[in-house]
């Protein structure tokens, strides 16, 4: 297992005072102040003891409700499963499904999180591409020709992190009837379900007919809630979920209810704080964009999610090496692409998620950095590219 590139710039940038933090997907915003305050006097309350390993009645009642209304999904509370943040949705699967040996579809670039859990519940990766030339979107026919004898799993991300790009709905109906057709689960990884800019996120779990499809959610980034480890996932095959109970009790025995309670107070409390954060990313992007595009450097255009890649190897073609040498030389912080994949090689991403102030001076000693290395390299200033 290898360790991820992302958390080895973050342990770097934490020691350094002057960073400038773009490597790590983290809102700048603090939580709003109804969940806290709803958290807190609950706390006060006595909401302090254990709830069922699936969470508690009125928040997953609660979900149900949402996913309905949001998602599309015709769920009842018995369906959802309310986790310890999203990863820990996802390392439950992966225990729950796989046998030794078992592969699960991961697209390239990937999350690296993904395959560290597959590796730790004794599951093998395999990769289908979302090429840069197709806007980091993949085509089903690379998805198919993935497909082994050992593959039971092919997870899905849209919004995408790294790239931003939002699958459209064709594409997820197809991946959902392959799946039918060989007799495999799918994994929606949906954390990042409410930023999208002008283009609609669909849930591949509105094209199942025959319970395979399992979809994952988080708290963190919808209500900047990534250090309460909130998330839940909702699956409509009741073996799935009897089982899933078992490994929820086996290994965290219930979430933590104090951040259950800061759940519910946010998913039935105003919604307005989301709205706010999905402008301010919109704005970082556009931003962002047309500062790298105006010094010639070749970058996504992200349609949700807040990550942008940024192709920096004219630099160099290791990522991760300049990843290192922009902290040491710059204080700013970016996430090697080598830790995504091969796809992904000789980029960097940058969170879109950060105050829009260091963003901008961030990306300002990016430009800086590159272009003093095409100084040294005699190369010109080339017109930017845009991937989308």
């Amino acid at each position: 297992m290898s360790r991820s590139g992302i958390r080895a710039l973050m342990e770097l940038a934490l020691a350094d005072p002057q960073a400038i933090r773009l490597e790590v997907g983290e809102p700048a915003q603090a939580t709003p102040s109804c969940v806290m305050d709803a958290a807190f006097a609950d706390a006060r309350a006595g909401h302090t003891h254990y709830t069922s390993s699936s969470g508690s009645e009125d928040l997953r009642a609660a979900l149900a409700a949402k996913l309905r209304r949001a998602n599309g999904l015709d769920v009842t509370a018995d369906q959802v499963i309310v986790t310890h943040g999203a990863m820990s949705a996802l390392a439950m699967l992966f225990t729950a499904l796989l046998a030794p040996g078992d592969e699960v579809l991961l697209p390239d670039p990937e999350f690296p999180n993904w395959r560290m859990a597959v590796l730790a519940a004794g599951g093998d990766v395999v990769t289908y591409p979302a090429r840069a030339e197709h806007g980091f979107v993949p085509r089903i026919e690379d998805i198919e020709a993935a497909v082994g004898p050992r593959t039971t799993v092919i997870l899905l991300c849209s919004p995408n992190n790294p790239s931003g790009a939002v699958y459209p709905a064709e594409l997820l109906a197809a991946v959902v009837d392959l799946a039918r057709r060989r007799d495999l689960w799918v994994i929606s990884d949906e954390c990042y379900e409410a930023v999208t800019f002008d283009v609609q996120h669909v849930s591949p779990a509105s094209f199942d007919t025959d319970d395979r499809v399992v979809t994952v959610f988080s708290f963190s980034k919808t209500h900047a809630m990534t250090g309460w480890r909130m998330g839940y996932l909702v699956s409509t095959s009741p073996m799935l979920v009897d089982l899933l109970v078992q490994v929820a009790e086996a290994t965290v025995a219930c979430p933590s209810v104090l951040g259950q309670r800061a759940a519910l107070a946010a998913l039935v409390g105003p919604q307005d704080h989301v709205a706010r954060a999905v402008a301010t990313y919109r704005a970082n992007r556009d931003a962002t964009v047309a500062a790298l595009r105006a010094a010639g450097l070749r970058c996504s255009v992200p349609d949700g999610a807040f990550y942008l890649l940024v192709d920096v190897s004219e630099v160099e073609p290791d990522g991760h090496a300049v990843a290192l040498r922009l902290l040491a030389q710059e204080h700013v912080a970016v996430a090697p692409g080598e830790t995504f994949g091969s796809a992904t090689a000789g980029w960097v991403r940058l969170s879109l998620a950060g105050d829009p102030g260091e963003l901008a001076e961030g990306v300002a000693r990016l430009i800086a950095f590159v272009q003093r290395a095409r100084a040294g390299h005699g190369q010109p200033a080339a017109e930017g590219s845009l991937v989308r």
